[in-house]
C-alpha cells in the first residue's frame, strides 16, 4: 500500500494549491481553488508544516491524498510541474481531485483484501482493484472524463457485503449507525462492538472508552471526537485523517497499520 501513501516529495504541492480553503477554525486564511497557498514555497514544500496546528492550520493536518499527489505529479503528467509548464496547470489541478478519489478507493479495497471474515469476496475485491488501478493510469483527458461516482457506486456495493460480512461476528443485535447525526453525543463506555459507523457524524461526541471492535468506520466524521481510552481494535475503514481529527490519548486502542497522532500526546 506503499503507493498509497502520500509522499509530499514527490509532488508539486497539489494539494497546496488546487484545493480551496475557506477561513475557519481550520485554516487560518482562505484562497481560492487553483491560487497556491501562502505558506507553499518554491521547492512544493510546506514552509510551516512543523507548525501547522499552532498556525492555525489544523485542517492541513487531518487531509490525505492517498497518493494521488505523486501519481499525478510523476506518473500523469510525467515530473512536468505547472510553474515550469504553466500551460498544464489548469489541467493538474482538475485531474488531483478524481485521482485522489480513485486512490481512497483502492486504499479501501487493499484494506478489504486483507480482512479475514470477508475471504469469500477476495475474487471480486481483486478484480475491482485491478480496475480501478487501470483507471488511475489513464491519461489527463482521459481521467477528466470518468464518471467517478458510478465507479464509486460498484466498489461501495462490494465494500458494504465485505462490512457485513466482518461485523457478523460482534453484532449480537445492537443498532446500526449509519449516517446518524451523533455530534456531540455521551457515548462515554458504549458497547458499539460489530456497529455500522459509515458516515455518521461523531463531531465532538464523547467515545471515552468506547468499544469500537469490528465497527465500519468509514466516512465517519471524527472531528474533536473524543477517543480517550477507546478500543478501537478491529474497527477497519478506519483512515489516518480521521484519527488526526480526533482527540485520543495513550490509552486509546488502536487497529493494526494506524499510528498514534502526536497532538494526542
Amino acid at each position: 500500500m506503499d503507493t498509497l501513501r502520500a509522499d509530499c516529495s514527490n509532488c508539486f504541492g497539489l494539494c497546496c494549491v488546487a484545493l480551496p480553503f475557506a477561513a475557519s477554525a481550520d485554516f487560518a486564511a482562505g484562497k481560492a481553488a487553483g491560487t497556491p497557498c501562502a505558506n507553499l514555497r518554491t521547492d512544493f514544500r510546506c514552509g510551516i508544516h512543523d507548525r501547522l496546528r499552532t498556525s492555525g492550520y489544523q485542517g492541513c493536518t487531518v487531509y490525505d491524498c492517498f497518493g494521488a499527489g505523486q501519481q499525478v505529479s510523476q506518473v500523469t503528467y510525467g515530473g512536468t510541474d505547472w510553474r515550469t509548464a504553466p500551460d498544464t496547470a489548469a489541467g493538474m489541478f482538475a485531474v488531483f481531485p478524481v485521482v485522489r478519489q480513485l486512490h481512497e478507493l483502492l486504499r479501501y479495497l487493499e484494506e478489504a483484501l486483507t480482512l479475514t471474515a470477508a475471504a469469500e469476496l477476495r475474487p471480486a475485491l481483486r478484480a475491482q482493484r485491478a480496475s480501478v488501478r487501470e483507471l488511475t493510469a489513464l491519461t489527463p483527458d482521459g481521467l477528466l472524463e470518468l464518471d467517478v461516482a458510478a465507479r464509486r457506486q460498484e466498489v461501495n456495493a462490494l465494500l458494504l457485503r465485505t462490512s457485513e460480512l466482518v461485523r457478523a461476528g460482534g453484532r449480537r443485535g445492537r443498532k446500526d449507525r449509519r449516517g446518524a447525526d451523533l455530534m456531540g453525543a455521551r457515548l462515554r463506555g458504549a458497547d458499539l462492538r460489530g456497529v455500522s459507523l459509515r458516515g455518521a457524524c461523531l463531531i465532538a461526541a464523547d467515545l471515552t472508552g468506547a468499544d469500537l471492535r469490528l465497527t465500519d468506520l468509514i466516512g465517519a466524521d471524527l472531528r474533536d471526537t473524543r477517543l480517550a481510552g477507546a478500543d478501537l481494535t478491529g474497527a477497519f475503514f478506519l483512515t489516518q485523517p480521521q484519527l488526526n481529527a480526533a482527540r485520543g490519548d495513550g490509552a486509546t486502542r488502536l487497529p493494526d497499520g494506524l499510528t498514534r497522532p502526536a497532538h494526542w500526546s
